[in-house]
């Protein structure tokens, strides 16, 4: 028999890359433009919504049908206790670095000494910044137990229908699939038949809404050109930067460490297998919106078998949020340098207690780091009339700085995923080799 003609064409990763490339070229040379804001904002702009809807869109099924068959499909509750307890585990260890990265960091460069506080009297707060404040009293307004609360959700339909409530989706359907254990096999094969039928179908939905990638980045990344605000940058807002992306790329640093000691898996090969994924996350800004490439990834690029992909990554996309408490902890100190409030090292043991904490309750969506930023700045008792001029002088880099923070994000699940299923025994060798592979197998 005669061997197909080889396919040739570029890996996703490099069909992303080349999206965001021409997006941002596109998005600096409509700046020039009197009318091109407004043109990319009517005609490009929507079909990255459109990208960013659909991942949404089938986040909240992906979840549900991949845990529930995950969880079956262990057909032993000691099995699932040991999975579930290595990864919440991990992923607080792996915080808790995060933020004293960050932490180190920030007090060695010392970014906001010396900034100009007569200029942040001049600041206009602004509405986003307000919005922030807020959001921040709402949360500080909640009880010691009220995260454990919000876990359990009162109406299953009500929770499922936002993608702001993930997390009491996912309690009860870790619920629902711990009780599918604990009943007899042969009662409930029709419903494990019926999930098993449900993931298939969102797996091919994700690989379907995947093959309009590299478009959709470069709609997204011509709009944040175009609609970003041109502030005043002091050095000192971008020392601030600066420090924030070495911090998230020494974490990077640290999980290619863990990964090739613990499972002697390729630094490069686990980068190249879980960049399409990181690149959309510095797109869109979210995990959640993330997550069903996230998962495609690591299952059938890194060899981390389902029963343990289905349960690690939706649950990381949740809780786990290193890039964003690394980002609070630098922050924090920063504004505090330039505001004149010093910290003493009690406050930064506070930071990094307040920090980890409040990564695990902030929303998988862009932005909500900042209203967490809030909380751990009022841990340390930050004075209240200076927050808001705080917030508003990183505001002006937050995007930017949140889109690099979901890479992070991101990278951290992929490597918790890895090293749980080493763990327990379930990684095994990449499914798909490349793109091309893939495509193949999108068309059976």
């Amino acid at each position: 028999m005669a061997e197909a003609p080889e396919r040739k064409g570029l890996e996703l990763h490099w069909q992303i890359l080349i999206g965001m490339a021409i997006g941002i070229i596109f998005g600096l040379i409509m700046n020039n433009f009197e009318f091109g804001a407004q043109f990319v904002k009517d005609w490009i702009a929507p079909w990255g919504t459109i990208f960013v809807k659909l991942l949404k869109l089938i986040a909240i099924p992906l979840i549900i049908a991949s845990l529930i068959k995950g969880i079956s499909d262990l057909n032993d509750i000691k099995k699932f206790s040991r999975i579930g307890g290595r990864t919440i585990l991990i992923y607080l260890v792996s915080t808790v670095v995060a933020v004293t990265i960050g932490l180190i960091l920030v007090n060695v460069v010392q970014p906001g000494e010396g900034v100009n506080t007569e200029f942040l009297s001049e600041i206009d707060t602004g509405a986003g910044v307000d919005k922030k404040l807020k959001g921040a009293a709402a949360q500080k307004s909640a009880g010691p137990l009220d995260f454990v609360v919000k876990m359990v959700p009162d109406n299953f339909i009500s929770a499922a229908g936002s993608n702001g409530r993930m997390l009491e989706v996912i309690f009860f359907t870790l619920f629902f699939g711990i009780s599918m254990l604990l009943v007899k096999q042969e009662k409930i094969q029709g419903v494990k038949a019926f999930f098993d039928g449900l993931n298939e179908i969102v797996l091919k939905m994700v690989d379907l809404i995947m093959l309009i990638a590299p478009i959709a980045v470069f709609a997204l990344l011509a709009n944040v050109i175009v609609t970003a605000a041109d502030p005043n940058i002091l050095m000192a807002l971008i020392k601030y930067s600066l420090t924030v992306i070495a911090g998230l790329l020494i974490m990077i640093g640290v999980y290619l460490t863990v990964v090739k000691l613990y499972t002697g898996k390729s630094p490069q090969a686990f980068l190249k297998a879980i960049s399409p994924a990181q690149l959309l996350a510095f797109s869109t800004s979210s995990s959640a919106a993330t997550l069903p490439l996230t998962m495609e990834r690591v299952e059938e690029h890194l060899g981390v078998e389902k029963e343990v992909a289905s349960f690690v990554c939706p649950v990381g996309a949740t809780v786990n949020m290193d890039g964003t408490s690394l980002y609070q902890a630098v922050a924090a100190v920063f504004i505090a340098q330039a505001m004149g409030f010093d910290l003493d090292l009690s406050d930064m043991l506070v930071i990094v207690m307040t920090a980890t904490l409040a990564s695990i309750g902030s929303a998988a969506v862009p932005g909500a780091g900042m209203v967490m930023l809030v909380i751990v700045l009022e841990s340390i008792d930050f004075p209240a009339d200076k927050l808001a001029f705080g917030l508003s002088l990183i505001f002006a880099v937050d995007r930017i700085l949140d889109m690099c923070r979901t890479v992070v994000n991101v990278t951290g699940d992929a490597t918790v995923a890895m090293l749980v299923a080493k763990s327990v025994g379930s990684l095994g060798e990449p499914k798909v080799k490349n793109w091309d592979d893939h495509l193949d197998q999108i068309g059976k």
